[in-house]
């Protein structure tokens, strides 16, 4: 487990009192990119939940970040979320500001004082996702594609160990997907950690990485058939 980013043992996933996933056993390590699949109410998202501090790890071992998720104290959830990004299908854009003032709202939330040196870091992170020149734009004027690119760099604001992606691209048209999934993929080259949950079967096709599936209670890799054609 030197280089393990998270790491479950044995762990059940509830969703308030329904038990959605039993005996997970799960090891991402530093510089993985995984994706995470499954129908709607197969335990996707309690498990991202379960991951970010929503939901408490109620039975089995589980660690993140560093953090253990079993003994996890609300006060401790802030701290964790410093250290992962999350990326959500649905953006969570501040409204009544523009997009740098969203970026600000979390520097500021997350401890950073230094005026300089928070304007510097917004300026890098939407470097990264090529939206060095919207940073006036407010959140409706921009395309859902460059919404997320906008969350993406969010994400990306505390230089997180591991970024969470649930359903990325589930608000997107393909071929903004594809340029979501691109700008995804350059993060995960530069070092960054990813686990992705999606639908989008065309993505993993097109980007193939190790993939998780719920399914019947269960969390299992699934394994790709082997060409057998020479």
């Amino acid at each position: 487990m030197q280089n393990s980013i998270l790491f479950l043992s044995d762990a059940s996933i509830f969703q308030g009192e329904n038990l959605v996933l039993s005996n997970v056993n799960l090891e991402i390590d530093e510089g993985d990119f995984v994706y995470l699949i499954g129908k709607t109410g197969s335990g996707k998202s309690s498990l991202m939940k379960t991951l970010y501090g929503d939901l408490e790890l109620q039975n089995g071992e589980g660690t993140i970040v560093g953090f253990d998720l079993q003994k996890l104290k609300e006060k401790q959830i802030p701290f964790l979320r410093r250290k992962i990004g999350i990326v959500f299908q649905d953006f969570k854009l501040l409204n009544d500001r523009n997009v740098e003032e969203n970026l600000l709202f979390v520097l500021r939330a997350t401890g950073w004082k230094d005026i300089k040196g928070m304007q510097a870091k917004i300026n890098e992170v939407l470097q990264k996702v090529g939206m060095h020149t919207k940073g006036f734009k407010m959140p409706f004027e921009l395309s859902g594609g460059e919404q997320q690119r906008i969350a993406i760099a969010r994400a990306l604001l505390n230089d997180p160990e591991l970024i969470l992606a649930d359903e990325p691209t589930g608000n997107l048209d393909p071929k903004t997907s594809i340029e979501v999934m691109e700008v995804l993929e350059e993060i995960h080259r530069s070092g960054k950690t990813i686990l992705m949950a999606t639908h989008d079967y065309a993505l993993i096709l097109k980007y193939p990485y190790k993939t998780l599936k719920c399914e019947g209670e269960e969390l299992f890799e699934v394994v790709k058939q082997a060409n057998t054609t020479n």
